[in-house]
């Protein structure tokens, strides 16, 4: 039997590797990207990222997926983000839906989230990549053609110059000591530009930085 599987994704290189290996797997067929948005003034973005939705799109449409999105309000609260996540899976569920992809890598409160998320859903959570080494794991995303730009650092962890960098060998071996290499601690996100699966690049350009929430942010474009 095949699992129908939608992607949880927010726009990042570890999404991008999961997916890639979730789509070479012959039991699951992978149906769609889902993202959580929030309205803003200069229009909707990425929630997890502050990416615009717009290049979500765009790398939809590269992937050759649909993309379901979930609009949130900013600040939300729990309530309001399981009822209308919840909603939002169910019309997926009801889609034939089996499954939830995380590209989530070894933090086991936030797993417990997704899944505790999902209960009563009637869709399971799958985690990919879950209890890679993510040094080794790093390098396999860059051998493999994963291609990203540095889009949000915490900036008492990871110089605020990490924005707008690609995520490439070097960057990597200039991170501070802690910082995991694929920030999985929150130490920063990115923006997956091309990889496995991709018909062709996402263009995004970064022309500025902000401080938003106590991050620092590339302003894309």
């Amino acid at each position: 039997m095949t699992d129908r599987a939608w992607m949880s994704w927010s726009g990042g290189k570890d999404g991008a590797f999961a997916l890639a290996a979730a789509r070479a797997d012959p039991g699951v067929e992978v149906a769609g990207l889902h993202t959580t948005v929030r309205a803003g003034g200069a229009g909707s973005e990425v929630a997890a990222s502050y990416v615009p939705l717009a290049l979500v799109r765009a790398q939809a449409a590269a992937l050759g997926l649909p993309l379901a999105t979930v609009e949130l309000p900013a600040p939300c609260p729990d309530d309001v983000y399981e009822e209308r996540t919840r909603a939002s899976w169910a019309r997926l569920r009801g889609d034939g839906a089996t499954q939830v992809l995380y590209g989530d890598l070894f933090l086991a409160d936030i797993r417990a989230f997704r899944e505790q998320a999902l209960e009563g859903t009637g869709l399971a959570a799958r985690f990919p990549l879950w209890g890679r080494p993510t040094a080794s794991l790093a390098r396999e995303m860059l051998a493999a053609g994963v291609r990203a730009v540095v889009v949000c650092v915490d900036p008492a962890r990871v110089p605020p110059a990490c924005v707008g960098r690609a995520w490439d060998a070097e960057l990597l071996a200039e991170l501070p000591d802690g910082v995991d290499p694929c920030g999985e601690n929150g130490e920063f996100h990115t923006l997956v530009t091309d990889g496995p699966g991709f018909a062709r690049p996402v263009p995004a350009t970064v022309t500025g930085t902000a401080e938003r929430d106590g991050f620092v942010t590339a302003v894309l474009a």
